[in-house]
């Protein structure tokens, strides 16, 4: 299951979304209360993840990835809520890896902080991963194969379904399956060289 819950009015955050992209501020007031929840889970859903003494908080977290979002509007055209959701988990990735690079910079090389990847890299409890570590190698795998990297940020980082993943991407659930396995397989190798 998602961690991104099925609106009741997919169709009116697209709508809203083509509007907003093509410069209407009234839609993005109409749109903020829409997906200002599903964004809050979604945040929070991340940070479970993270280590307990983690200093970012969920509101910040929200905050920070909206206006990165607002932000990012300028040219943009939304195909659908999914593609909204992808930039936003991308947006909060981003966020929660300069955090802890920061983090790690000020402590000079101490701890990271860690995320949870089970073998299938779906939200686990366990808490081993580095998060650090897992984005190094998400850029390697993106300069190898940009849909597969993509593919790993949709599924794991937003939480997004198969189907929901092959329409933000516009492939085929086939091809999800079989690149989000690809994917998994090379992240594990190369998070185990680390």
């Amino acid at each position: 299951m998602s961690d991104i819950p099925q609106s009741d009015a997919p169709q009116e955050v697209t709508r809203l979304l083509a509007r907003w992209g093509q410069g209407d501020r009234n839609a993005l007031e109409d749109l903020t209360p829409l997906v200002y929840n599903e964004l809050r889970r979604l945040a929070k859903a991340y940070l479970r993840r993270e280590r307990p003494d983690h200093t970012l908080e969920g509101t910040a977290l929200v905050h920070e990835a909206y206006l990165r979002l607002v932000d990012q509007r300028a040219g943009m055209e939304w195909r659908n809520r999914n593609h909204f959701y992808a930039l936003a988990a991308e947006l909060i990735r981003r966020i929660l890896v300069d955090h802890a690079r920061a983090r790690v910079a000020a402590k000079r090389g101490g701890d990271s902080f860690k995320l949870s990847l089970s073998d299938a890299m779906e939200p686990a409890d366990d808490k081993d991963v580095d998060l650090v570590a897992l984005d190094d190698a998400l850029a390697l795998l993106a300069r190898h194969d940009p849909q597969q990297s993509r593919i790993v940020e949709l599924r794991y980082f937003a939480g997004l379904t198969i189907e929901e993943t092959a329409d933000a991407l516009e492939i085929s659930p086939a091809t999800v399956k079989r690149d989000w396995a690809v994917a998994k397989a090379f992240l594990k190798r190369e998070m185990l060289r680390r």
